[in-house]
């Protein structure tokens, strides 16, 4: 077993200590289903026996006991249904809630480790494909343990020989699910592995539709996407292939111990019309035989819960995989309410004290030593090429990303300690490609501050200069817009974004190309309705425009992660 596989193993036992409390119902409803089944069972050897015999007496007993034991069953095999179901869910609610705070605590730069279509498949269907594990996994090992000691113990009160073949082909099952597991497991790794590349692959190919149809390899792409899915399916019948060697090797122990039972018991069926004893005691026999199937329907569910154990160990090991996040409790627990009133009220100071941060070691660093200080209310440009490290800086002030070494500080306080959710308060931000939502336009914008009133979101409005474009929808801020901004010029939605920020009237405001992509006139625009966002805010601007000398403040030039010699020597004042 290589390492990894090791790894998902040890994740999958914890999971398991976690989930079997959940399945504490299902496996209660499906004991006291077995005990029915096993009434059942008693109820039906009675009522053959009396047939046999040709005894009237008790025959309608019998077959209300019967009736009654079997309605109790169903409505246990529902309840364990039922309480399976809940536990499936509860594992997989406190998963997703907990790999979500993980990528969420990471930030953006985790897309710089997988494709995003790679993430989103962990998330959904790595971890959907967990219901299995602890809807009907955990349940049925148990079961699969304690049904059967129960029902042999039954049988070795009516006949210990019997009760021995009962348990000896029961032992044989999970040697023979072990050896087809392996199997299984290895299958059901390579299905969710090709079911992961065609995922991204499909993701990539959407993105890049209008790319592909103008470069005419439209049939091409199809092409592939097909091989791919045919891929998916190979694999999948081969889980499937697998799965049933499982089956096949229990049915063999059943009729074993059919075959073994009624060998043992046969003389007793056949002279069960000799006498009261020997009736009595082929009753006690056909009891013994209709115990086989109750016997082996536990280990029926094991063998078909164990793929999804395979199926597990799969998803695990894209879980396990992923970076933690921040473990520090400052880091989730909520900040001291005084914290940000303080902040806001006299502003933010910012200061890097010489920042290291590599993205890639190939690549060379993002920035290497960077330090500047910008006092509260002070405005900075970062100024260079694309690959200067100018969003590096944003990313590191989002606290998306942490530096390899130096400090960032916040009015004198280090980023480490401050919680994520203040952070998020006193920052606003505008990028090159702000994200809209299908939705109103008037929801985009309170997306910022969802609990603004109406007058706070008409003055956001006024203050970016939209009234004029709102004016002219037919549904002005009630008009809905497509997922992305479609429908609305590259102007109107940087002006959306600026909206957004005067609403939330962070202190601290974050620009990073706010104007690449916008005409010349565009941008002139954009900027002015930025210089007026600007104003009491401390504002640190990312861009190498020609234009943005419009922004009042101090310009740092950046090139290769590192502040050209003037502006390194100076910082900001």
């Amino acid at each position: 077993m290589d390492a990894k596989k090791k790894a998902a193993t040890a994740w999958l036992r914890q999971q398991s200590a976690q989930g079997r409390k959940a399945a504490s119902g299902a496996i209660v409803f499906g004991l006291l289903g077995t005990l029915f089944g096993v009434i059942q069972a008693a109820a039906a050897a009675d009522l053959l026996r009396a047939l046999i015999v040709r005894d009237d007496q008790p025959v309608l007993l019998a077959a209300i006991i019967f009736g009654i034991a079997a309605v109790l069953r169903g409505l246990m095999m529902m309840g364990a249904d039922a309480a399976g179901f809940a536990a499936g869910a509860a594992g997989r609610r406190r998963l997703r809630s907990e790999t979500l705070n993980r990528l969420l605590s990471i930030g953006p730069s985790l897309l710089r480790q997988g494709h995003s279509a790679h993430l989103a498949g962990i998330v959904v269907d790595r971890i959907e494909a967990l219901d299995g594990f602890f809807a009907r996994w955990i349940p049925a090992a148990l079961m699969a343990i304690l049904a059967p000691v129960m029902i042999v113990v039954v049988a070795a009160i009516a006949d210990p020989v019997s009760a021995l073949i009962l348990a000896a082909c029961g032992i044989f099952v999970p040697f023979a699910q072990a050896i087809a597991g392996i199997g299984a497991g290895l299958a059901a790794r390579s299905q969710l592995a090709a079911m992961m590349r065609l995922e991204s692959r499909f993701l990539d190919r959407i993105r890049g539709i209008g790319t592909i149809v103008l470069a005419g390899r439209a049939e091409d792409e199809a092409a592939a996407l097909r091989v791919a899915a045919d891929e998916l399916r190979v694999r999948t019948m081969r889980v499937l292939r697998t799965a049933f060697l499982s089956s096949t090797a229990l049915d063999l122990a059943a009729a074993v111990a059919l075959i073994g039972i009624a060998i043992q018991q046969g003389d007793l069926i056949l002279h069960a019309a000799h006498g009261a004893e020997m009736a009595a005691q082929s009753g006690r026999a056909l009891f013994l035989l209709l115990l086989v199937p109750e016997m082996f329907a536990p280990l029926r569910a094991f063998a078909l819960a164990y793929q999804d154990r395979g199926a597990g160990i799969a998803a695990a090991e894209a879980l396990i995989v992923l970076p933690e996040g921040e473990t520090d409790p400052r880091f989730v627990a909520e900040p001291p309410a005084a914290a940000p009133v303080t902040v806001a009220a006299h502003g933010i100071s910012v200061a890097f004290e010489d920042v290291h941060l590599t993205w890639d070691k190939a690549r060379g660093p993002a920035l290497d030593g960077v330090s500047f200080r910008l006092p509260a209310g002070g405005a900075v440009i970062l100024a260079g090429a694309s690959g200067a490290g100018k969003s590096t800086v944003i990313e590191i002030l989002l606290g998306f990303v942490r530096p390899d070494s130096g400090r960032v500080l916040l009015n004198g306080m280090d980023m480490t300690s401050i919680v994520p959710q203040a952070l998020a308060r006193l920052t606003a931000w505008i990028g090159q490609k702000p994200v809209i939502f299908a939705t109103t336009i008037g929801d985009n914008i309170r997306f910022a501050k969802p609990e603004a009133s109406a007058t706070e979101l008409a003055e956001a409005v006024r203050l970016a200069s939209m009234d004029s474009v709102i004016a002219e929808l037919p549904d002005g801020l009630d008009t809905m817009v497509g997922e992305g901004g479609f429908g609305l010029s590259g102007g109107q939605v940087q002006r959306i974004a600026i909206a957004r920020a005067f609403l939330k009237n962070a202190p601290l405001l974050l620009l990073d190309e706010p104007t690449a992509h916008l005409d010349p006139a565009t941008e002139a625009e954009v900027l002015e309705s930025l210089k007026r966002l600007a104003v009491g805010r401390t504002v640190i601007m990312a861009s190498h425009s020609t234009q943005a000398h419009m922004l009042t403040g101090r310009r740092l030039n950046m090139a290769a992660g590192r502040l050209l010699l003037g502006d390194a020597q100076k910082g900001v004042a």
